[in-house]
C-alpha cells in the first residue's frame, strides 16, 4: 500500500501541468518587496471604478483556480488590481474567491470571456488538463487539446479586439517539457525542442501562443515543478515521508528542475508589467537538483528518512508510458530570468523546502 501510494504520488512530483492547473487550497501571500511596474489601463470593465490608481493593471486570468492561478490572484486581488477570472465552471470560481474576501472580482464563463479580455491590460494564461494519470490515447489527445484550444481561443479573442481594447500583454505558460529528457544535457531558452510527446505537446501549445497580434507583448514560461506546501508536487509528497513512506523514484538520478511558487508569481507578475519581459523564459530556480537529493532534502526538512524506492517496473505497471514523467527529467537553468536581473527569494532547494514547511 505505501509503495503504491508513493507510484500515485509520483506522477504528481514530475508533473508541470499539474502545478498549473489543479486546484488546491491556498492561503493568501502578499507581494513581493520588489513589487510591479504597470503600464496603462486604457479600457475598464464594469468591476473598475472610473478613478484608479497609476500603476493599477486590470488581468484576465484562465486557470485561475489551479495551484498557480489561485496564488496569482490572491497576490494580483491583494495589490488592487482588477482580475477577471476566466472558468468554466462560474459557481467553481466563486466558491474558490468568495466575494467576502475577494471583492470586486470579476467571473467569465467561455461565452463572456470576450467582454473580459476587451479592456484588460494583459491576460495571464494557466489553463491546462493535469497529466498526472495513466496515459491512454484519449487522454494524451486531451492533454494535448487542453492546453491548444484555450490558448487558441484566448489569442483569437485577443487578435479579434480592436486595438483600443486590445490587451497589451499575453504571458502564457507552457512547460519545461519543451527540451525533453536527459540526465547529461543542460538546457536554456536557446536549447531545442525534444522529440518525446510532452515536447511535441510544448512546441504546439507555444505556437498557438506565438499567433498573437505583434502588438501585443507576449512572454512564455517555461515552468518547472513548482514547489509549495499546499499544491503541486509537495502536496502529493509530504504525506507520505510523514508515513515513512517517501523515497527516490526510479534511480533517483533524474534531474528535478523547481521552482518555489512565490517566485514563480512574482516572475509573471514582473513579466506582466515589464517591456524587458517577452520571449521565452523559463520558470525554474538556478539550482536545479536530482530527484535523489530532492528526496534527500525533503526527508531532513520533515525529519522523516528518504528509504523507500520505487523501482521503474512498479511505475510503469501503474502509469504505463506516463511513467516517462517521472523516470526522465531534465536540467533547466533560467538564463533568460538571470539576465534580466530577476530576483530569485528561493536558489536552493534546501531553502525552498525549509521556508514552505515553515
Amino acid at each position: 500500500m505505501e509503495t503504491r501510494g508513493a507510484i500515485a504520488a509520483a506522477a504528481a512530483a514530475f508533473t508541470w501541468s499539474n502545478s498549473i492547473s489543479s486546484a488546491h487550497h491556498l492561503s493568501q501571500q502578499p507581494f513581493s518587496a520588489y513589487g510591479c511596474r504597470t503600464p496603462k489601463i486604457r479600457c475598464l470593465y464594469d468591476s473598475a471604478p472610473s478613478q484608479k490608481r497609476a500603476d493599477q493593471m486590470i488581468v484576465s486570468v484562465t486557470g485561475a483556480t489551479g495551484f498557480i492561478g489561485k496564488r496569482l490572484v490572491q497576490r494580483l486581488h491583494s495589490d488592487s488590481h482588477y482580475v477577471r477570472v476566466l472558468t468554466r465552471s462560474k459557481s467553481n470560481a466563486q466558491a474558490i474567491f468568495p466575494a467576502k474576501q475577494f471583492p470586486g472580482i470579476v467571473f467569465a464563463e467561455e461565452s463572456e470571456w470576450k467582454d473580459c479580455i476587451q479592456g484588460s491590460t494583459a491576460v495571464v494564461n494557466l489553463a491546462g488538463m493535469p497529466i498526472s494519470t495513466r496515459w491512454s490515447p484519449e487522454i494524451k489527445k486531451e492533454i494535448k487539446q487542453s492546453r491548444i484550444r484555450v490558448t487558441s481561443k484566448v489569442v483569437d479573442l485577443i487578435n479579434d479586439s480592436t486595438s483600443d481594447v486590445r490587451p497589451e500583454v499575453l504571458i502564457s505558460a507552457t512547460a519545461v517539457g519543451f527540451y525533453g529528457t536527459s540526465e547529461t544535457q543542460v538546457f536554456d531558452e536557446k536549447s531545442p525542442s525534444g522529440n518525446d510527446y510532452l515536447a511535441e505537446v510544448c512546441r504546439e501549445w507555444e505556437g498557438t501562443a506565438l499567433k498573437v497580434q505583434k502588438d501585443v507583448r507576449l512572454a512564455l514560461i517555461r515552468i518547472g515543478v513548482v514547489l509549495g506546501k499546499d499544491g503541486g508536487a509537495l502536496a502529493k509528497m509530504i504525506p507520505l515521508f510523514m508515513m515513512f513512506a517517501g523515497g527516490p523514484l526510479g534511480s533517483g538520478r533524474q534531474w528535478f528542475s523547481w521552482i518555489h511558487v512565490d517566485d514563480l508569481v512574482n516572475l509573471i507578475c514582473e513579466a506582466l508589467s515589464n517591456p524587458s519581459y517577452k520571449g521565452v523564459i523559463n520558470g525554474t530556480a538556478p539550482n536545479p537538483v536530482r530527484l535523489g537529493e530532492m528526496c534527500e532534502q525533503l526527508g531532513s526538512v520533515l525529519s522523516r528518512p528518504s528509504w523507500l524506492p520505487v523501482p521503474d517496473i512498479a511505475l510503469k505497471a501503474v502509469l504505463g508510458e506516463g511513467a516517462s514523467v517521472v523516470l526522465e527529467g531534465q536540467k533547466v537553468l533560467p538564463a533568460r530570468a538571470k539576465e534580466l536581473g530577476f530576483p530569485f527569494k528561493y536558489r536552493y532547494v534546501k531553502d525552498a523546502l525549509k521556508a514552505i514547511m515553515t
